[in-house]
């Protein structure tokens, strides 16, 4: 425990060094973080064996609460705009969780596919209200009662989103080791089993969904904090690809895998659209065949066989 303290001080004190020593580096820091928590939100469905190809939706949802909310009642602090946006996502996922739950596989994913889809074009089309394609502007609020200029705003959301990602990483972390995370995890392997010992798996799972509605509406208010702007795009089918990309990237054996995998993804596609322009997409592809060809279960398992290795030479 200690070690692994150790470790995310580390991570913690080279992320704000970068930020200081590199100030165009914030922004991407800030997405890579908003990704990974979005993308975290996926991993506990994985958990239970379920992937999701909609969950952007909740990015979005709560993206646009935000604005709205920052629109009808200007000056509000950008804390409270994030619980809003946070708590109807929340809800929308916990509604949404009891329809979704009774079906497992490609059924799941599909559905909240179709859901998402059904929102984007909704967003889109109602152009007097959410401004369509144009998005909707979320002017920048004050943090904790102050008001700050463009660097003093940016530092201090990467300060947030920084604590809030170790918070996160151990809460699930050790939800993954409690009595419910294993339960969750033999929804995959063995769901009636679970139903003869008593447990239903539908709650569970429709729990996990919640849970992971409400990561990725936590990271969709932060998306729209930070970029100023909330589109349409933030919900499409694309962006909820790129979630899972992370999630698989990062494997679901730890927590922080996602961020890790949220860092990588953020540069290696920064870096690919810089150097081959409209092509990015086939490097982040050729990534993760290569990851997936040499660490089926994602970069924390780095983590597990430097482990098993340090217990075989004791």
């Amino acid at each position: 425990m200690i070690k692994r303290l150790f470790i995310t001080g580390i991570v913690f004190l080279a992320v704000l060094g970068l930020s200081v020593a590199f100030p165009w580096m914030r922004v991407p820091l800030i997405m890579a973080l908003v990704y990974g928590t979005a993308a975290l939100g996926v991993v506990v469905l994985l958990r239970a064996g379920q992937i999701s190809f909609g969950h952007a939706m909740y990015m979005l949802i709560s993206g646009y609460t935000v604005a709205f909310l920052s629109e009808a009642f200007p000056g509000t602090d950008g804390i409270v705009l994030v619980l809003a946006g946070t708590g109807v996502s929340l809800v929308t996922g916990m509604v949404l969780g009891l329809f979704l739950v009774r079906y497992r596989g490609i059924f799941f994913g599909m559905l909240n596919l179709a859901i998402s889809m059904v929102i984007f074009t909704i967003v889109t089309k109602f152009y007097g209200m959410t401004g369509g394609s144009d998005g909707m502007r979320v002017p920048r609020p004050s943090l904790f009662g102050a008001d700050m200029d463009r660097a003093g705003y940016e530092a201090t959301l990467l300060i947030i989103l920084l604590i809030l990602a170790v918070v996160l990483v151990f809460s699930v972390q050790q939800f993954f080791r409690s009595s419910a995370g294993e339960a969750m995890a033999s929804i995959k392997t063995n769901e009636d089993r679970l139903e003869y010992l008593g447990v239903s798996a539908k709650k569970l799972l429709w729990q996990g969904y919640a849970v992971s509605a409400g990561l990725c509406g936590l990271a969709g208010a932060f998306y729209g904090l930070s970029q100023g702007l909330v589109t349409p795009e933030a919900g499409y089918w694309l962006k909820s690809g790129e979630l899972v990309f992370i999630s698989i990237l990062g494997g679901s054996a730890h927590a922080i895998g996602v961020f890790v995998a949220a860092l990588l993804f953020e540069f290696v596609k920064m870096y690919a659209s810089i150097l081959v322009g409209g092509s990015w997409q086939l490097v982040l592809g050729v990534t993760l065949i290569a990851i997936i060809y040499f660490l089926p279960d994602g970069l924390t398992s780095l983590l597990r066989k430097k482990r098993q290795t340090a217990e075989v030479r004791s």
